[in-house]
């Protein structure tokens, strides 16, 4: 009788501790956002918003506001338990001065849902008013604005809407990338252009000088397709351009330049017309049109004539 006794007394001690562990794993978990609508019919929607700030779960966040006997302290968290974790608030007030804990807002009656940039998350069920807006429960609407340069900051209460019979609300705001679209990256119209532009000069420089190569038999330099088109077009660019620079300067030497001025340009023209005549005599390319705008005394001031070389053959 004794052994079954004691079978009996161990059994039952096991079962209590067993109840005992069981209790306090209930107790240890931590309450998340219940949102309105039956169990299992919630809106798809809002379970994906939440699913979306769940980086933030651990995360607790506080702001202190007013002063002397009047400062408050607002201890906020997304989906969790705030303060005195019995209550299942998600966000509290507690008064500094004695320590009294309100809560502005419970887990149990959560809302939720966005717009472009933005989240706004609502807590209901807080404790009821004292004597403002019909002694109904407090309300806390947060506002998660965009902010890509920080996960979650700048948590702040906004104001307190109590004027009201119902209907009254504490209102807050804080900064989340998590609010954020996703961005859409896509090019500009002038780099669609660009793009386009550079696969059709590939294509075209590619394709022609494939074809020069392989059907007309080109070498050297003449493989390259319309080689003498390119080299037109390139001397009358750089034309226009000598025109315009040589056209300047001589408007320059002869306004601003007195004759000290010009000889010492002078000096400095004689050693490029020398430099261009060795580049020259070195068979390196020079437009021909250069030679007539460089070698032209008439482009000089008349005090430089007796430095430019009459007789260039």
């Amino acid at each position: 009788m004794f052994p079954f006794y004691n079978c009996w007394r161990t059994g039952l001690l096991l079962l209590l501790l067993l109840a005992v562990a069981v209790r306090e794993s209930w107790q240890a978990e931590e309450k998340t956002c219940d949102l309105v609508g039956e169990k299992g019919k919630e809106s798809e929607k809002e379970l994906a918003l939440v699913k979306r700030l769940k980086p933030l779960f651990n995360k607790s966040f506080e702001s202190t506001v007013g002063q002397g006997s009047d400062t408050y302290i607002y201890i906020f968290r997304v989906c969790r338990e705030a303060g005195n974790h019995t209550s299942g608030a998600g966000l509290v007030q507690i008064n500094k001065s004695n320590g009294k804990e309100t809560v502005v807002g419970r887990l149990n009656e959560t809302h939720i849902f966005n717009g472009s940039n933005w989240i706004m998350l609502i807590y209901k069920g807080g404790d009821e008013y004292d004597n403002h807006c019909g002694k109904e429960q407090r309300r806390a609407v947060v506002m998660i604005s965009c902010n890509r340069h920080t996960l979650a900051d700048n948590f702040n209460p906004v104001s307190e809407e109590r004027g009201k019979v119902q209907d009254c609300f504490y209102l807050f705001e804080m900064d989340s990338s998590l609010a954020c679209s996703p961005e859409i990256s896509h090019l500009s119209v002038g780099s669609i252009l660009l793009v386009t532009f550079a696969s059709l000069v590939a294509v075209y420089v590619v394709g022609g000088f494939l074809y020069q190569r392989l059907v007309v038999g080109a070498k050297g330099m003449e493989q390259f397709p319309h080689l003498a088109f390119w080299q037109d077009l390139g001397n009358l660019v750089a034309a226009c351009g000598f025109d315009l620079f040589f056209n300047l300067l001589e408007r320059e030497w002869k306004q601003k330049w007195d004759i000290e001025g010009s000889a010492v340009l002078c000096a400095g023209c004689g050693m490029l017309l020398h430099l261009s005549l060795l580049l020259a005599q070195g068979s390196v390319f020079l437009p021909t049109f250069l030679w007539g705008k460089v070698f032209n005394p008439l482009m000089l001031p008349s005090s430089c004539l007796g430095h430019v070389p009459r007789n260039l053959d």
